[in-house]
């Protein structure tokens, strides 16, 4: 699920401020990606169990970003200071030739004044805002849960109208088809007396086996159950949607169910009406899959 939250927290003394960015994105898999400055890479790990303990799905990424409120004192130049840092670095490297020179903004620290207030960085603020950043993010997702939820609740009330819809075609269609078999068995029980009078073919025998055909066609083309099942997915996951929590998978494979019945029930129609009825269910369940994927 997507969603987007932003907290910034100032330390105790009022000297920085941490800034926590999270930004979520749909998948069917929680992924989770960290974007922290050096000092705090040792929190990684937390972050990563507080979010797992909060999330279970979605593409997560969370910046952290850190500044200092007050203006650090001005740097004052010392001759004797720098003189001494000539010193200590020819020392060094006298000793370790491969050590690195001093570099311009390492030597200006060494010049600033005694006494100049250093910036607090508190982990324990990282996590705190980090928390409320979840909690933030937690909200958002909720609000999008619920317009989803009704999303999918709509489709659910119309694949039930077309179950409706089609329950009772089914006997119409069958019983159409057997008298259309029956129909041609008789053609062609015609046409072969016809063809070889006197060959002793019983009529008697000869419509019983045309029944048990007609009845054998009738249960290939009979797609009852395949509308039951519909209608039980279909209470199943509306229940589901009533009751919340994490059922993103459940509805996942429940959209796979539904589109497996309607499948069944178009390759299974003998008439234009259930196929067209099939056709528009199977648009529907795939608009429903499309959506579960984001649901926790």
């Amino acid at each position: 699920m997507t969603g987007y939250a932003h907290t910034l927290l100032a330390s105790p003394g009022g000297e920085a401020a941490i800034a926590v960015e999270i930004r979520s994105v749909n998948s069917r898999f929680l992924d989770l990606s960290f974007r922290l400055p050096e000092e705090w890479r040792g929190l990684e790990a937390g972050l990563r169990d507080l979010l797992t303990a909060g999330l279970r799905r979605g593409k997560v990424e969370l910046r952290v970003h850190a500044r200092a409120q007050v203006q650090a004192p001005a740097v004052e130049l010392s001759e004797a200071v720098l003189q001494g840092l000539q010193r200590w670095q020819s020392d060094v490297r006298r000793w370790l030739p491969e050590a690195a020179s001093l570099s311009v903004h390492e030597a200006l620290q060494w010049c600033r004044p005694s006494g100049a207030a250093e910036t607090s960085w508190d982990d324990a603020l990282v996590m705190r805002a980090a928390a409320e950043g979840l909690s933030a993010l937690q909200a958002s997702r909720q609000r999008e849960g619920d317009k989803l939820r009704a999303a999918l609740l709509e489709r659910t009330a119309r694949l039930r109208a077309l179950t409706a819809e089609a329950e009772p075609i089914v006997p119409a269609i069958v019983q159409r088809q057997q008298a259309r078999f029956l129909e041609r068995w008789q053609d062609a029980l015609r046409t072969a007396d016809a063809a070889s009078a006197g060959t002793g073919i019983d009529p008697a025998a000869a419509r019983e086996r045309a029944l048990q055909e007609a009845t054998a066609l009738a249960l290939r083309i009979d797609v009852a159950e395949e509308l039951s099942r519909l209608s039980a997915h279909l209470d199943e996951v509306d229940r589901l949607l009533a009751q919340g929590g994490e059922i993103g998978k459940r509805l996942d494979f429940l959209s796979q169910e539904l589109h497996r019945e309607a499948n069944t029930l178009g390759s299974k129609s003998a008439a234009l009406e259930l196929s067209t009825l099939s056709m528009e269910m199977k648009v529907l369940i795939e608009q429903m899959r499309e959506q579960v994927q984001n649901i926790e």
